[in-house]
């Protein structure tokens, strides 16, 4: 997942949209994008402290990884789950 930037110009000002995106690869090989959340106009410290959250250190690799929220070896459960109430 990453942070797609919108710019739109607006009565002479420049502002500066953000949306959670995700990318996967189909079996067919071809690759789709899907926004999966949409955040507005943020500032600069709110657009790098979603930046480190969208990345998870490996440390079997040494190195930052993307962050998946629906990874495919987990199914998104059919009914809303009870045990939180």
């Amino acid at each position: 997942m990453f942070l797609r930037r919108n710019t739109r110009i607006k009565d002479g000002k420049q502002h500066r949209y953000y949306t959670v995106v995700e990318s996967r690869r189909l079996q067919s090989g071809k690759v789709v994008q899907r926004q999966v959340l949409y955040l507005g106009e943020i500032n600069d410290s709110q657009q790098a402290a979603w930046r480190r959250t969208l990345e998870i250190f490996d440390e079997g690799q040494q190195r930052y990884m993307p962050l998946s929220l629906f990874p495919e070896d987990h199914p998104v459960p059919a009914e809303p789950s009870t045990a939180c109430r």
